[in-house]
């Protein structure tokens, strides 16, 4: 098949360091490149894929501090635009902004929508495009939506040589991620304290979340001789600090549509305590990949019960449920589907 993905702009694809869904879309790109399939990425100039490379800006906007990426989409949409003929399915990572210039075509699109969508002024948006093709990636992200028309879930997948089992012999908990209050970041510390373990935390300071962390978390690790904060990691690092990982502390409290650091450290072996929100459910296998959880006192309680679990399975679980393959190919049968109905219906650009 010809298939365009279209990705954000602020990260590279993939992303050299933070960055969940540029990664996404770099693993389903290479998968789909190796199945034999015509792929073409519209994306930043300095990404690195076998596909064939769009690049819309020379580089990652956030390298050069634009946060504001619309200016850019709304470029990146009028190049795919003027080449929509060229390809079988437009594949869509980037929120809704393709919406009113795409609806004429909505057969050849599909969205997946990546993000929270519990948002309030989403439901109305939703409803002036019912027909939009789109993808979830967990159900439970579908909960505050109206009625649209969804394709599927389709859950994150990433290599199953990324990342490899390890040992857990580095006695410590880790924390992998982004510091804001949604992460749980002072949950984990406390977590750690009252288990009389040691914690690791690598994770991203946002701008948005810098006053959060230097007023609310910092003091807190100044205070707190069990806790190391690393800093943001790249893939190389992960191995380590997940694979040496006794477990990997999940305490969320918003709506995760999917949370990737769940499958990033299951694929090491390395089992999850993570509290019950969003897609944790779907996501982890209570007592087998690790704990789902509803407060700290029942997270201190599962770290006694660490023993009881086994990090080949953990890894198998991943391979079975959460590989790129099982990923591309949830996403193949999709585009299949609209491209089946797309010879019903001719594509029709949009005014």
């Amino acid at each position: 098949m010809r298939i365009a993905q279209i990705a954000p702009l602020v990260e590279s694809v993939p992303p050299t360091l933070y960055g969940g869904t540029e990664r996404v879309v770099s693993w389903l790109t290479e998968e789909l490149v190796r199945q034999g399939h015509a792929v073409t990425l519209f994306a930043s100039g300095d990404s690195v894929t076998a596909a064939r490379l769009e690049p819309v800006v020379p580089r990652a906007l956030r390298l050069d501090g634009i946060h504001n990426s619309l200016p850019y989409n709304i470029i990146m949409l009028d190049r795919v635009a003027a080449r929509w003929a060229e390809f079988d399915i437009l594949h869509f990572h980037i929120d809704f902004f393709h919406y009113p210039l795409f609806r004429g075509m909505a057969h050849k699109t599909l969205t997946t929508l990546h993000g929270r969508q519990d948002l309030p002024e989403l439901p109305a948006f939703y409803r002036a495009f019912p027909h939009m093709p789109l993808v979830s990636i967990s159900n439970d992200q579908r909960r505050p939506m109206p009625p649209v028309n969804w394709m599927g879930t389709v859950y994150h997948g990433l290599p199953e040589t990324l990342l490899a089992p390890g040992p857990g012999d580095g006695g410590y908990l880790a924390f992998l991620g982004r510091i804001c209050p949604d992460k749980g970041p002072l949950a984990a510390i406390e977590i750690a304290r009252r288990a009389g373990m040691r914690l690791r935390i690598a994770a991203k300071v946002d701008p948005a979340d810098r006053d959060y962390f230097q007023n609310q978390v910092k003091p807190v690790l100044d205070v707190s001789p069990h806790v190391e904060f690393i800093g943001e990691i790249d893939d190389a690092g992960k191995q380590d600090f997940l694979g040496r990982a006794r477990a990997l502390l999940f305490p969320i409290c918003w709506p995760e549509p999917f949370g990737l650091v769940m499958i990033e450290s299951m694929a090491c072996g390395t089992p999850v305590v993570a509290f019950r929100c969003g897609s944790v459910p779907e996501i982890m296998e209570d007592g087998l990949t690790g704990f789902v959880v509803a407060d700290v006192a029942q997270a201190v309680a599962a770290l006694g019960r660490l023993d009881s679990l086994r990090r080949p399975a953990i890894r198998a679980r991943f391979q079975e449920r959460f590989s790129v393959r099982a990923m591309a190919r949830d996403y193949v049968a999709i585009y299949a589907r609209l491209a089946g109905s797309a010879k019903l219906a001719p594509a029709v650009a949009a005014e």
